[in-house]
């Protein structure tokens, strides 16, 4: 059996990691010409989960094999710490890094002569795998495919109603997606600016926060803040009560912010148009039922979330969600509009089947639009799928996450319920997060 894992990012790493664990025959593709390259791009951001939450059980047990340092498990991160103490450690074992691929683009994926539409001995027919290396496209065959190219590259427009607003494609050069280094090599493109955030997550409340440090020195900075909620209690999430101490620090300053006056807040807003003037751009929406402008805006941080991209799936029977384009039998766990940080339950190989037999959508890309997605549950969907593979159904069955009550996962949502703290009465926990 030879498995395809597309994607090195974490889940993509510690799919890798069970597979040499369990000597299964592997490939890793990674479009990029490094590991990490993703999250390279956040790697000033300091995670709020500690490392316990944020590294493979498999991966650990092959690392601590050599002479890596564990990182203390408690202690909080960056991007750049989880790159450097972990990733790219993971990254550079034997057993792991002459099965790795770089510079390697998958974009299509299908059965060897057989179209979506063909059933027969559709089941037996190895995977097609089309790869665009530096131009140069190649065909390669798997048994097994793990799709776990998550969604980072595919960022949520501003616009209101899923597309982007009027004007958003043509002023791209003045909107960025991400969370920008504020306080260091970015500084200088926002000092003096009047500067507008999009978004009701973490990523957000992250730009907010660094803007707003960086304000107090600049007394020509202004701070504008958009998002489509309208109950900002839902956005400032558990605070105190947060089982994750970083994470309630995030609610209880922005809260801070908002109510000192030095952030103006424009909700529930919904984007329409971007135009251009000489004084800067002009954000017009719809405010309570009404048309409303922002003028003078001269640069925008979109933290809107993301989607997966599902174009190189187009040749394989894929079971979606048609809301959240997630694996089709997730939704209920994690739909946004029902499940919070608490109420996402772990799920394994049974839950991410397609009808396309030995094909698995893993981690985030998973989850499709929804925010929920934490590491650990990637971590949990790799292991089971691959006991599955290998076949101890006993252990694909079985669930080894271990979460705080609280949960563990990402916002970065605006539309959906918020919970961070549990319910105050010890009987019924999660119940205020349903």
């Amino acid at each position: 059996m030879k498995v395809a894992i597309i994607g090195g990012g974490p889940v993509g790493l510690a799919a890798a990691a069970h597979l040499a664990t369990r000597k299964i025959d592997f490939k890793v593709y990674e479009s990029s010409d490094i590991i990490g390259s993703n999250i390279s791009s956040w790697g000033h951001v300091q995670l709020f989960s500690p490392w316990r939450y944020n590294m493979d059980k498999a991966a650990v047990e092959l690392l601590k094999k050599t002479k890596w340092q564990e990182p203390e498990l408690n202690e909080l991160h960056t991007g750049n710490s989880f790159l450097e103490k972990y990733l790219r450690p993971l990254a550079e074992l034997p057993q792991l890094s002459s099965n790795i691929q770089f510079d390697s683009n998958v974009f299509s994926i299908s059965r060897k002569g057989l179209d979506k539409v063909k059933t027969l001995n559709r089941d037996k027919t190895v995977f097609e795998i089309r790869v665009d290396r530096k131009g140069n496209i190649e065909i390669e065959y798997a048994d097994v495919v793990l799709d776990a190219t998550g969604t980072w590259n595919q960022p949520n427009p501003i616009g209101s109603g899923g597309l982007p607003a009027i004007g958003e494609l043509k002023h791209w050069n003045k909107i960025t997606r991400g969370i920008p280094e504020i306080k260091g090599k970015d500084k200088k493109k926002y000092t003096g600016k009047n500067v507008l955030v999009v978004g009701g997550g973490h990523s957000a409340i992250n730009s907010l926060l660094d803007l707003a440090d960086i304000q107090i020195d600049d007394s020509k900075m202004n701070l504008h803040w958009i998002l489509r909620k309208k109950e900002m209690n839902k956005v400032y999430g558990g605070q105190e009560k947060d089982g994750f101490e970083a994470r309630g620090s995030l609610g209880i300053r922005i809260r801070s912010l908002v109510e000192s006056g030095r952030l103006t807040v424009h909700n529930p807003f919904f984007i329409e148009e971007i135009k251009k003037t000489i004084s800067g751009l002009i954000i017009k929406g719809i405010k309570e039922g009404q048309k409303e402008e922002i003028r003078g805006i001269d640069h925008v941080i979109s933290n809107t979330g993301s989607r997966p991209e599902l174009e190189m799936l187009s040749e394989l029977r894929v079971d979606l969600d048609s809301s959240l384009d997630s694996v089709f039998d997730l939704a209920p766990l994690i739909d946004p509009n029902v499940h919070s940080c608490g109420t996402v339950r772990p799920h394994g190989e049974k839950e991410l089947r397609h009808p396309e037999k030995n094909f698995y959508i893993v981690g985030s890309k998973s989850y499709g639009r929804a925010p929920t997605f934490l590491l650990a549950t990637g971590y949990e969907q790799v292991r089971s799928v691959i006991a599955y593979l290998d076949g101890d159904l006993e252990a694909a069955l079985r669930t080894e996450l271990d979460l705080p009550e609280t949960g563990v996962c990402s916002t970065d949502f605006d539309d959906g319920n918020v919970c961070c703290a549990p319910n105050e009465s010890e009987e019924n926990k999660t119940a205020e997060c349903c």
